[in-house]
């Protein structure tokens, strides 16, 4: 079966719980079209480059799908009439990579950068060493 990468943003005012509604009315499309999703990322919330339907933001989903063409179109199709779904874009790949995506790596290195600045400032960490040097 063909392979896939698939993502979609959902509007800005929808909750976590809706998009993860979402997420899983268009992975059962998928299935009950005969393919499987072996990997599911949520992005979060980010900007966009520009305003889509009046949202300035949108929650950003990815998609590894390996399903028949007529499965993806149907969830495409369905994405199409579905208000919440702002955009997506959907791409044939060779292979589909296992590993976390550059996007959520991005995340983990934003997410330890910011622990480093906080230790650095003295907002965070473990205050034992600072009065360990003292004594």
């Amino acid at each position: 079966m063909p392979l896939y990468e698939h993502i979609f943003m959902a509007r800005q005012d929808l909750t976590s719980q809706q998009v993860d509604d979402l997420t899983t009315q268009f992975k059962g499309v998928i299935e009950a079209g005969g393919g499987t999703v072996p990997k599911v990322e949520y992005w979060g919330v980010k900007s966009l480059a520009y305003r889509i339907r009046k949202n300035r933001k949108a929650h950003f989903t990815l998609f590894n799908i390996d399903a028949p063409a007529k499965a993806v179109a149907e969830m495409e199709r369905q994405m199409g009439l579905s208000e919440d779904v702002v955009r997506s874009l959907t791409i044939r790949v060779d292979a589909l990579e296992e590993t976390p995506s550059v996007m959520m790596l991005k995340r983990d290195r934003d997410e330890r950068r910011g622990d480093r600045r906080r230790d650095r400032d003295g907002f965070g960490g473990d205050d034992t060493e600072a009065s360990e040097d003292n004594a």
